[in-house]
């Protein structure tokens, strides 16, 4: 949830008042010290130092996830088409609560493909959209190249709607032909209107009646309609209609009265056919909030999707206007279906999320929520949604409430929820009760590091510590613990140690909370280059980043922090940026293209070479606004495409990126845009005749002005494909030229070079020297463990698991290990070690075939499913899958 970041903590304490002037003396042309009021020691470093408790999110985190998942998929094999939607939406919401971006966004996408009605395509199609705000320029782009997103799109509601035909409404004739009256005059006021009597007697069951049964008006010529609220022109125009079946060029004010009249004497075509004409003349907000009133009055299922869909094309903005949120808020059941129809849980989903990145603590945010407690109608959604609404109720400190609805979510099995009982708990001063709830639940079930995590708050000293520790064992991923770690060593003036225990969670994960903890610890030890590098990193991940609890904005401090460091020039700046660059120091060269930024002419490569150092970083949203950021200042044409290839590549459009590259090339040739095309064309095909291509293009490039941060990765992209062709002699000569411009990632293709010509310790030997020179070398440890025997090999894995836990190669490889020596608990719990806090492909397919092989076809089916929930099309999972199916009891 991109807003839901605020925690209020047990004890509600909170920072003081902040004044960064405070903190430093701001004088030109010098280094000051810290003021006096802010001298390091334990008490002033508390004073700026506070770690913020962990939230508790509004996420469904089952304690088996891979269970749920697999019976998601299980259930997805066997259910109607009506079933699908949500049941995808149920896995948006488990891979939501891993932080699994990519999954979650893919598992939308389904809900949108599956969805078996309008409505469930309305909302899903509209939270793509929502998902990826921001992402416009991307529709752009392809429209240049003749494609279009779909989900972005307005849809032909009515179109979607089946026409229903009332059989009962067919025209009659009246055997009698003596009572047979052909016309009938209708009398509104003064006015007559002459209608065919059949043919509105065709209309409805009561028309039938009135004028051709038993009542007086089957005898009359004239008929008054005078009480009726239509008008001559609204009677002529149904006249018309019950002869031609069309309304043609009818305004909308007409059509509203005509619906109205339809409606009170059950004329269902006729109605049908005002339905679909008022719903093709929404076109603004506006319009869409007159005229959903009239379509829940009158029950018009196709007005009110229209209506849905201007609103949910205007997210967020559309909840901004209070009519707008008074339309969903306060809509019964019957109201719920006219508008949402089946999809009303989707929809308050959708609503409540917008809400709460919004404003989680405000009143739409409840009503929403509660309203989506009405929608459910499952015991999964019902938890969901009683969870959610009860961590509002605790950010706005409605504390009974809130109870309420974390005991009624709990009573549902939805065990995280036991974490907001215990945090509320702790509110009312019942430290021990928490301390406890979450002991029970620790010994009840498989541990999980949020578990141990939350037990921590309740305890003080080496408990806290211990439980802290075991958080990290058991969920890396969780920042807190570190933070927490990192803040009580300074704390003890134990700098180094602090510094260092912050490091180990920036080495895999570029989180802004930790790295703001960290600029406050280089501010304490009066370390302001450092602490200016990381608030530069900070503004280049989020340039709006408020710090301390939002008090001050990032970039002020950086304001404040650079006046204490030595200014560099355009020089210093790139020797700067190319000494980190090849250290591998991605963190450091972001910071100096950031400074850069502010005094260059060329914005266009700068922002470029910050989107490469953001993908690397794992950062790809903060990519991809950079990348568009290189597009807006690009110096030429050619330029400006090259990045326009490189944001269609980055988002799975090979072919249009492709065909970006081309068209820079024919207007320059240049070496980005050889370089994409290579790269593009690499991913795609790497057969013979392409691999020749490719060499073509790469040596073009190397033959075009660029630096040598760039024809260093060129070469050692050369040297790839050399090695790939098996010409290890032409690879080496492009890796070896490469590390002579220092680009120190061709150590490892050198090292590979060495590895195939049957030279096993030149490669270990090459990969030690990486492993000196580079600051972040997770990856370059893993790759050195293939050149080496087995005990060296288990200690740079372990060191790999350290550096970076998120790597899933170890835990493979030692398990691997362990199952070739007959410990198959071992080998499958090493696996489960890492699956419990990482969603992967190969981890389960790994688990699940281990399980095959010890004869537990449950578990192997089981994981399976998991598995393939992930990537549904992976062809050994599916094969995998299929074998272990044929053999469940």
């Amino acid at each position: 949830m991109r807003a839901f970041l605020p925690s209020d903590s047990c004890k509600e304490t909170q920072l003081n008042a902040i004044n960064p002037q405070s903190w430093l003396q701001v004088e030109r042309g010098k280094i000051s010290k810290l003021s006096s009021s802010c001298t390091t020691t334990s008490s002033s470093i508390e004073s700026f130092i506070k770690v913020p408790e962990p939230p508790i999110v509004p996420f469904f985190k089952p304690v088996d996830y891979v269970e749920v998942l697999a019976q998601i998929h299980e259930e997805l094999e066997s259910c109607s088409l009506q079933e699908r939607s949500n049941l995808y939406l149920l896995q948006f919401q488990i891979f939501r609560g891993l932080g699994e971006t990519k999954l979650m966004r893919r598992s939308l996408r389904s809900a949108w493909q599956k969805a078996g009605t309008v409505h469930e395509r309305l909302v899903f199609g509209a939270w793509l959209k929502y998902e990826k705000q921001g992402e416009e320029l991307i529709v752009d782009l392809l429209a240049t190249c003749n494609k279009c997103a779909q989900e972005f799109g307005p849809m032909d509601v009515a179109s979607q709607f089946p026409v229903e035909v009332d059989g009962a409404s067919q025209e009659t004739v009246v055997t009698d032909g003596e009572k047979s009256l052909k016309n009938v005059n209708f009398w509104i006021g003064d006015e007559k209107i002459v209608c065919r009597r059949q043919k509105i007697a065709s209309l409805s069951a009561p028309f039938h009646a009135m004028l051709n049964g038993y009542f007086n008006e089957s005898l009359c010529e004239d008929i008054d309609l005078s009480e009726n609220n239509i008008s001559p022109l609204g009677l002529r125009t149904i006249s018309v209609f019950s002869v031609t079946g069309c309304l043609s060029d009818v305004p909308p004010d007409l059509l509203l009265e005509i619906l109205v009249f339809a409606n009170k004497f059950c004329c269902e075509r006729l109605k049908d056919a005002c339905d679909r004409k008022l719903a093709s003349s929404v076109c603004t907000k506006d319009d869409a909030v007159e005229l959903m009133e009239y379509a829940i009055e009158e029950n018009s299922p196709v007005l009110a999707a229209s209506c849905l869909q201007v609103f949910l094309h205007e997210l967020p903005d559309c909840l901004n206007d209070e009519r707008v949120v008074e339309i969903f808020s306060h809509a019964d059941r019957q109201q719920r279906l006219i508008m949402a129809g089946q999809a009303s849980f989707s929809l308050y989903c959708l609503l409540s999320e917008v809400a709460m990145n919004l404003d989680p603590r405000s009143d739409k945010t409840v009503c929403f929520l509660e309203q989506l407690i009405e929608s459910a109608e499952t015991d999964r959604q019902r938890l969901l949604a009683f969870h959610q609404l009860g961590c509002v109720r605790l950010l706005r400190k409605e504390y009974d409430e809130a109870e309420s609805l974390f005991e009624r979510a709990v009573g549902l099995g939805h065990v995280y929820s036991i974490a907001g009982l215990a945090r509320l708990g702790y509110i009312k001063g019942h430290k021990l009760w928490s301390y406890e709830k979450l002991s029970s639940v620790i010994s009840s079930v498989n541990p999980l590091g949020w578990m141990y995590q939350e037990r921590s708050l309740y305890c003080e000293g080496d408990k806290r510590w211990e439980d802290l520790e075991k958080a990290t064992e058991l969920d890396p991923t969780l920042t807190y613990p570190y933070m927490y770690r990192a803040a009580s060593l300074m704390m003890k003036q134990n700098v180094q140690a602090a510094l260092g225990e912050i490091n180990r969670v920036l080495g895999f994960k570029l989180a802004l909370e930790c790295l703001e903890l960290r600029f406050c610890l280089y501010l304490a030890n009066e370390d302001y280059k450092a602490a200016l590098c990381d608030v530069q990193v900070i503004l280049t991940l989020s340039p709006d980043y408020r710090m301390f609890e939002g008090r001050v904005a990032a970039s002020q401090l950086r304001t404040l922090v650079r006046e204490h460091v030595d200014n560099w020039t355009t020089a210093d700046c790139w020797m700067q940026l190319y000494d980190r660059w090849s250290s591998v120091d991605d963190i450091g060269s972001l910071s100096v293209i950031y400074q850069m930024l502010e005094s260059s002419e060329a914005k266009g490569v700068l922002y470029f070479r910050q989107s490469l150092l953001l993908l690397r970083l794992n950062c790809p949203d903060a990519a991809m606004r950079s990348l568009e950021l290189a597009c807006q200042h690009a110096s030429s044409e050619h330029e400006r495409l090259v990045y326009e290839g490189w944001i269609l590549y980055d988002t799975g459009h090979c072919e249009e990126g492709l065909r970006k590259a081309e068209e820079s090339i024919g207007t320059k040739r240049s070496f980005e845009a050889f370089f994409l095309k290579a790269y593009a064309l690499a991913d795609s095909s790497m057969d013979f005749a392409c691999s020749s291509t490719v060499i073509s293009l790469l040596e073009n490039a190397l033959k075009c002005p660029s630096d040598n941060l760039r024809k260093g990765q060129a070469l050692n992209n050369l040297g790839s494909v050399y090695v790939d062709c098996g010409k290890l002699y032409l690879a080496a000569d492009c890796y070896i030229n490469a590390l002579k411009i220092r680009h120190t990632r061709a150590h490892q293709g050198l090292a590979r070079v060495h590895f195939l010509r049957n030279d096993k310790a030149a490669a270990y030997e090459e990969m030690t020297k990486l492993i000196e020179k580079a600051k972040n070398n997770a990856s370059a440890y893993e790759k050195r463990s293939e050149y080496c025997d087995r005990d060296l090999t288990k200690a740079d894995l372990e060191m790999v698991t350290q550096l970076d836990p998120l790597r899933v190669y170890p835990y493979r490889y030692r398990a691997a290990v362990l199952m070739d020596s007959s410990k198959e608990k071992e080998a499958i719990a090493e696996l489960s070690r890492a699956i419990a806090f990482k969603a992967d492909l190969h981890l389960l397919h790994l688990r699940a075939a281990f399980h095959e092989h010890v004869g537990d076809v449950l578990a192997a089916l089981r994981d399976c499913r998991a598995a393939l929930s992930i990537d549904p099309n992976h062809q050994e999972m599916l094969e995998l899958h299929s074998r272990v199916n044929s053999h469940e009891p």
